[in-house]
Formats: C-alpha cells, sequence, structure tokens
C-alpha cells in the first residue's frame, strides 16, 4: 500500500512521549503538567476544609488512579496448537500487585467466561471455563514487580478469542484486552505423479492437511516462480483444513510444493528428468504402434469373416442347386434298361427259343413290352 507517513517531533506510545532526538525531555514535561493539574484541584479542595480522609480518597481515585495502567500487547498474540503460550500484561509503572485482584477472562464467550481468578493472595477457579482446567498459570512470584502475565498450556484451537486483563486495587483499577489466534500446523505437503496428459504434460498432485486456520498452497519452479495450479481443492473437518493442488510441468527440472501459514511453512521438492519425459514419448510411440497393429488386425480378422460367410453361402447355394437338380431328374418321365432283376414283382419270361432274339423292357409304370431284336 501507498501510505505516506508524517513527520512529528513527539509521539505518544503505551503512556511515554517519544521525542525524535530520543530525550526524556518531553515526556518528564507531560508528567510534570499532568501532575500539576491534578494537584491544583488537591489544593483547592485543601482551600474549602475538606477532611483528611475526603482528600486521600480524591488522591487515590484521582491522581493515583490516573497514574497505574494495566499494559497487555499491542497486537494479537499468536500460539501453536499443542504448545505453551504467555499471555502478557503488567501494571505500569511497575508496582506490586500480591495485594490486588487479577482476573482473565473471555469476554467473547455467552455463558462462563472465567480463564483465571487470583484473589486474597490465592488462585480462585472454582468457576473456571471448564476447558481451562489444569492449563493455566500465574507466576506469583512475578506479581511483585506487576506482571500478571498468564501461562496457558498445551494450546487448543478453542482458545482462540479475545482475552481480559483485569487488575483492581482498592483505590484503582484497569484492564487490557487483546486476541489470541491459534494456528496448527499440519502434515508435510505430498507429491505424488499422476502421469501425462496428450500433449506430454506431468500432472503432479500435491496434498496436505491438518492445518488451522486455512493455509496457502503454491508451486515453485526451481528460480522460485509460482505456478498456476490447473485444479484446486480445499476441504475442512471439525477444526482441520486439507489441501490440494495439481500442476502440469512441460520441462525437466526441480519443483517445490510449499505450504504456509502465517509463521509457519513446509515444503517438499520433486525432480523431474529427462528420462520421464523420454519414457512418456517412447511409451507415446508404442502405443501408437500397438493401435496402429490393433487397427490393421482388425480389418484382416473382418476380412477373413467376410469371406468365411461368402464360402458359406456359395456351399449353401450350390447344395440347394444340387438338390433342385436331383428333384428335376426324379420328377422326368424317362425309361431305363432293366440289366437285372431289381424287384420280385416283375416276372419275366423268355422263351427258349427266342432268348437270343428278344429282350424284356420294362417302363416304370409297370406296362409289359417285348422288343423282338430279329431282323424283319
Amino acid at each position: 500500500m501507498n501510505v505516506t507517513l508524517a513527520t512529528v517531533e513527539t509521539f505518544k506510545f503505551l503512556g511515554s512521549v517519544i521525542s525524535q532526538d530520543l530525550k526524556w525531555v518531553n515526556h518528564i514535561n507531560s508528567i510534570v503538567k499532568n501532575s500539576q493539574q491534578r494537584l491544583y484541584f488537591l489544593r483547592q479542595l485543601r482551600k474549602f476544609n475538606v477532611p483528611q480522609e475526603l482528600l486521600k480518597q480524591f488522591y487515590t481515585a484521582i491522581i493515583e488512579a490516573e497514574q497505574y495502567k494495566a499494559v497487555g500487547p499491542a497486537d494479537s498474540v499468536f500460539a501453536v496448537a499443542g504448545e505453551d503460550v504467555i499471555l502478557p500484561c503488567s501494571v505500569k509503572p511497575n508496582i506490586s500487585v500480591v495485594d490486588m485482584r487479577v482476573e482473565w477472562s473471555r469476554p467473547d464467550l455467552k455463558h462462563s467466561q472465567l480463564v483465571h481468578l487470583y484473589e486474597d493472595h490465592k488462585d480462585r477457579n472454582t468457576n473456571q471455563i471448564e476447558s481451562y482446567r489444569g492449563r493455566t498459570k500465574l507466576i506469583h512470584q512475578e506479581l511483585q514487580t506487576g506482571n500478571t502475565s498468564l501461562k496457558l498450556s498445551s494450546v487448543q484451537v478453542s482458545d482462540e478469542g479475545l482475552y481480559k486483563c483485569f487488575i483492581k486495587s482498592k483505590s484503582w483499577n484497569d484492564e487490557a484486552t487483546f486476541n489470541v489466534k491459534v494456528e496448527v500446523v499440519g502434515h508435510p505437503p505430498v507429491i505424488t505423479v499422476d502421469g501425462f496428459d496428450d500433449s506430454g504434460g506431468l500432472h503432479l498432485q500435491c496434498e496436505s492437511e491438518g492445518w488451522y486456520p486455512e493455509p496457502d498452497l503454491e508451486w515453485l519452479n526451481s528460480e522460485g516462480v509460482s505456478l498456476s495450479p490447473e485444479t484446486t481443492e480445499k476441504h475442512r473437518t471439525t477444526d482441520r483444513f486439507s489441501v490440494k493442488h495439481t500442476v502440469i510441468v512441460h520441462q525437466s527440472g526441480k519443483i517445490h510444493c510449499r505450504v504456509k501459514l502465517r509463521h509457519h511453512m513446509l515444503e517438499t521438492p520433486i525432480s523431474t528428468t529427462n528420462n520421464m519425459f523420454n519414457l512418456w514419448r517412447t511409451s507415446a510411440i508404442l502405443f501408437s504402434l500397438v493401435v496402429v497393429l490393433s487397427g490393421f488386425s482388425a480389418i484382416l480378422i473382418a476380412v477373413f469373416i467376410h469371406e468365411y460367410k461368402v464360402n458359406n453361402q456359395l456351399q449353401t447355394e450350390n447344395r440347394r442347386i444340387k438338390h433342385e437338380h436331383d428333384e428335376l431328374l426324379k420328377s422326368q418321365k424317362m425309361p431305363k434298361v432293366i440289366t437285372h432283376l431289381e424287384t420280385d414283382t416283375v416276372n419275366a419270361t423268355q422263351d427258349a427259343d427266342s432268348s437270343n432274339n428278344s429282350c424284356l423292357i420294362v417302363p416304370e409304370h409297370g406296362q409289359e413290352v417285348i422288343h423282338d431284336k430279329t431282323e424283319p
């Protein structure tokens, strides 16, 4: 973002006046000025003979209360699930808070809000949120210096939210609020090779799961240049995220899959070699050859089947013609010469004198005809 920064001589930060020459003159003058304004009211009250007890109350309520502040972090506190984290809070200027009430709470929750309570020199966590039991601790030795920081052990995703550090004495009270953000570092990314596409591009898939909140996944080439993914998938369970990206590469080199989450990053490299692409080219040639041979074989099989069917048809037609021819011969009325006796129903009688001069001709219809071979 293009933002113009203004140049100033002094700047007030956490109650302190910081000057461009890094000297304390402006800060001291500011304290003196504020003190004089409050002491002026105190002197005026004394002129009217206000009782000493009321003057003390005015001092603690106006002057002393203005002096002490509960100070927390200016930005959010980041914690990693499963680890311990310190939630910072203290009194400025540093004074002992051993005799004060220190209460940590979650104002963003609807029902029970107590995270930790220190009062009357003891931790009193009877009404503590159930999920925080046994995981919070105030360092009592640090209370003497005004340090009311809370140690939170075994951080959970449910610990994310708004926290309030409230400090109360008999004369003043103040609070500091800040956000806690929890991160869950997932599994290292896993790269799998999904083969080649029709153009010879190598498909690489990268997947990582178990993150919170949702992480960023990116592919980088050997020069650190981001590669555009072909497909992206994101899934969420109860409190975890998983991501999956696919990229296509057309040349050899080192490729990185990187998963980032705020302050954490996991990365997995993979090297693509010329042999991988040569293997695809060889496979493509072999596949083409197999396709051609398969097509040629299919043609030969089709021709064979066609010839086989034609031959069967010709044989069938020949048998049909032969059968018709035989039937035609049987239906024609043609005599035949009997050279020997074929049945007992035909009785032939030859005369001894005419046995060498005649023969018996029997037509098919059983008529007897004597044919004489003798010359007239």
